[in-house]
This record gives C-alpha cells, structure tokens and sequence, in this order.
C-alpha cells in the first residue's frame, strides 16, 4: 500500500455482509463478503441474528487487513449503509439484544397496522412520516417485541433499553457502546420521525408506545458519527461517516443529483427511487422519503417499494430447486420466444407499491399442460420487469415528470435478459452501471465528502462512468399485450 488514503465500506444487506475498499478515484480496491443466517420461526416472519451480524463484520473488517495490506494510516474513513427497515432493541448496559432484529420483510404486525388503519391512524402516520401504516416499516415490529417479550416494556420504562435500524446498531458496536446514532434516511423509515420538522414525533412515538429515550440522534448522512473503540477490531480511532440506507444509498451513488433522475436497486426486493429535491407528497402506494441529509439540507425523494425480486430467483433454486445456479435463470428464460401466456405474482409477504397488500400471496397464473421449467423462471424473471414499470408508471402521473432513463444497480443487472426486457416494459432506456455495489458507493461519496477526500458532487460525478445501455426494442403492442396479462394475473391475487 501506499501512502494514498482509501475508503472502507460495510454493506450491511438483508442476505449478508460486504466490506470493500475504496480509493480516490472510486476504484472498488478489495472486497469481500459471508452471509448471515435468516431465520423463519413461522409463515411470514423474518428474523436476523444481530450479534452474528456484527461478528461477520468484524471478521471481514479482520481479513480485509489480512488480504489487502491495508494499515491504520491507509484509512480515511469507514462508511455503512445498510438494509434500512430492520429494527434491533438491545440492553445499553450489556449490548445484548432482548429479541432478534426483525426482518423488514416480515409481516407479523399485519394485523396491528391493519389495527391502526381501522383506529384512523393511517393519516396521522402518512402526514408526518410520508409512509404507510404498514409493517414493513420498524416501529410496529418494535411494538411487537414490547409487547411479547417478557420484561422488555418494564426495561424500557426505566431506560434500560436502546432501539435503532442496523446502521445505529453497528455504530453502537463499532464506537464500544459510546455513540447512539443513525442518519435521516435511516430514521425516516422507522414510522416514527417527522420528516416536516426532522424530529422524532411525540404523537407517534404515542401511538406506538414507544419512549423517546431509546431513540438515536439523528445526523446528517456526511457527518461525524464517532470512531471506532471496540479493542477486539483490527483498528481503532477510525472516523465513521457515510451512513445512509441502502437504497438511498444507491440513489446517491448512481449520482441521482438532480430531481426526475431515478434509480432502481435490484436485491432481495427492490425499491425505485426519483429524487424530486423538495418533498413531494406520495399516494396511489408510492411514498414520500428523504433521500439524504448533507451539509445541513435535506433532500427528498419518491419511492416505491417491492418486497420480492431477487428472492423470487432465490427460491426457484433453493425452494423449487428448479436451477442449480441464480445464472441459470437467464440461459433458461432465453430458451423460449415468449412467455406463453404464464405469470408468477412473487407475493410471498404480500405486494409492495402500488398495491400495499399485505395478505396477498403468491400464485402461477396461466399454466397450461406444457408449462415447464423455461415458462416459470421466464415467468419470475418477467415479474420482476412488470414490477419496476408498476411503479415507474406511477411516479410519472403523480409527480408530472417523465422519466426518460432509469439507471439500475443490484445483483440482477448481471442477468441481460432482465435488463432487456426492463428496458422494453418501460419503453425507456435503461443504464446498467458497470459498478454492481452502488448502495456501497453512495455510502464511499458520502464518507469521502465528509472528510475532505472529494470536495464536491461535482468531483463524484466524473468517477465510475462506465455503463451498459439497454434500449427498449419492443413493440407497443406486444409491450401491452404482456403488461395487460399481468394485471389480470395480479388481480388474481389481490386480497382487499
């Protein structure tokens, strides 16, 4: 190594954990990754082990010194950006955690935001939050644990007890238990700040039970969030900055600068993000968030979230073990010209935007008696492409501003086919950016502006702009003649 000052990242997803080193010129150096365990102790919850996650990263934070001869002096800065829904309540005294972090994919607290919708909740919480009364969000899954787990609402009447997403977890962990913290994106989505007066509402905090005191300080994502004091980690006194939620995140690093860019992340779910810069009031299912805070301004975005994209290729390999490979999908939708009247709706814990149907379920509509293994991957895939256009179709009529490219980042923009046909469902072009960890680099940007490594987005903007361009081919009649069949087979499935 030379004396050049690099960036290290932690990617903190649903599936696992990322650490990567970034240099100057926003070269992605070394990086390395495990996964973590997910936990379904019944139909449609999702659980995570919070202490195995924070030992992933000190384990890959270990090897990335062992593997990479990076030493103290190398690094600048350590950033996080994170899966931005999933909740932890710990002991402040001890650092152990009173119940797994709840998965934002799980639907266990339907029943009470159905609750909240019929006390006439819903308005008061999409008013001040920009977000649904829905229990993809954190605060109803941090009632759950109040509510369930013996003692806890007792400890946290005497202030015993800490919550916050994954990031402030981390950084409690990271900093030995000094620094309580989390960014505005991270804060935005947990149904209990305001994002009108950027404050921790008392109204919400109310109706959810939950006392102010075992909330974080919110900051802004470039600030200084402390430094690393845990003895057991392979360096300490490491300035921590960069923290932003994933698919902000990848908003900031596809360089979504300006309003009516918009991104589309590819993951475990997926969420379609547009910077609109001022807020812009989300309905029909879209909602309204904040898409960074930086130097003292907070900017503002409109999102539309689906819950089940890349883990609906997940479970055709490890549920119906119908490809060995995740790239098998590809080769396999290919095979055939079209998709033969065949629809998947992947509404494993329900539909995202813009539906927001928490009790529907999955289903394959259109089978026919030579409907085989092409048809249903072909079918997951297209599901995913049906999807995005959902939600692009939306923001377009409620914010007047047509989108004229969608630029896309995740694991799935390796699969050509997907691409292909998300650039023909949108009838735009769609840029995939050579940089698959755009979560990562927003997080990398951010870090490096808070500590001087770039002095300006304008300096960012000419880094990582390589790209591969997929122009939609497509006739409109075919385009929806396809789009109307999933319609119909999402009406299918559709539980009011």
């Amino acid at each position: 190594m030379t004396n050049e000052k690099y960036i290290l990242s932690i990617d903190q997803s649903t599936s696992g954990t990322k650490v990567l080193l970034v240099n100057k010129r926003g070269q992605i150096i070394h990086k390395c990754s495990v996964s973590h365990t997910q936990y379904y102790p019944h139909p449609g919850w999702v659980e995570h082990d919070p202490v195995e996650i924070y030992e992933n990263v000190k384990t890959l934070l270990e090897e990335m010194v062992q593997t990479s001869d990076v030493s103290q002096e190398n690094l600048a800065v350590l950033a996080i950006t994170n899966q931005r829904e999933t909740i932890v309540v710990w002991d402040k005294e001890t650092g152990i955690p009173v119940y797994n972090a709840i998965v934002w994919q799980c639907r266990r607290t339907s029943d009470n935001c159905q609750e909240l919708k019929e006390q006439g909740y819903e308005h008061l919480i999409q008013s001040k939050t920009g977000l649904k009364a829905d229990p993809y969000f954190s605060a109803s899954k941090v009632k759950w644990i109040m509510d369930h787990v013996d003692g806890v609402k007792d400890r946290a009447k005497e202030g015993k007890l800490l919550i916050g997403t994954i990031d402030s977890w981390l950084i409690w962990k990271l900093t030995g238990g000094k620094v309580h913290a989390t960014d505005y994106t991270n804060a935005s989505r947990t149904l209990l700040f305001n994002i009108h007066t950027l404050q921790w509402d008392d109204e919400l905090l109310e109706v959810f039970c939950i006392p102010r005191e075992m909330l974080p300080e919110v900051k802004d994502s470039n600030e200084l969030f402390g430094v690393t004091e845990d003895a057991t980690l392979p360096f300490t006194q490491l300035p921590i900055s960069g923290i932003i939620g994933d698919s902000q995140g990848a908003l900031f690093g596809q360089k979504c600068f300006e309003p009516g860019m918009a991104k589309a992340t590819y993951g475990t779910g997926t969420s379609v993000l547009m910077q609109t810069d001022e807020m812009v009031d989300g309905t029909n299912g879209l909602v309204t968030s904040i898409a960074w805070g930086m130097n003292g301004k907070v900017c503002y975005a409109l999102e539309g979230i689906i819950n089940s994209t890349g883990d609906t290729i997940k479970w055709l390999k490890d549920q119906l073990e119908l490809i060995d490979e995740i790239d098998e999908a590809e080769q396999l939708a290919s095979s055939i010209s079209d998709n033969q009247g065949v629809y998947l709706v992947p509404a494993f814990v329900g539909l995202g935007a813009p539906y927001w149907k928490p009790y529907s379920r999955a289903a394959i509509m259109g089978m026919s008696r030579n409907t085989g293994k092409p048809q249903i991957v072909r079918a997951a895939l297209e599901s995913i492409a049906y999807q995005v256009k959902d939600v692009i179709e939306l923001m377009q009529s409620e914010s007047n501003i047509q989108i004229k490219s969608v630029k896309v980042d995740g694991g799935a923009t390796s699969n050509r086919f997907l691409m292909q046909y998300q650039a023909d469902m949108l009838d735009s072009d769609v840029i995939a950016s050579e940089v698959a960890e755009l979560s990562s680099m927003g997080s990398v940007y951010l870090a490096g502006l808070g500590v001087g490594i770039w002095k300006s987005k304008d300096e960012i903007n000419k880094l990582n702009q390589d790209h591969e361009l997929y122009r939609p081919l497509m006739t409109s009649d075919v385009r929806d003649k396809y789009y109307q069949g999933w319609k119909q087979s999402v009406n299918g499935v559709l539980v009011y």
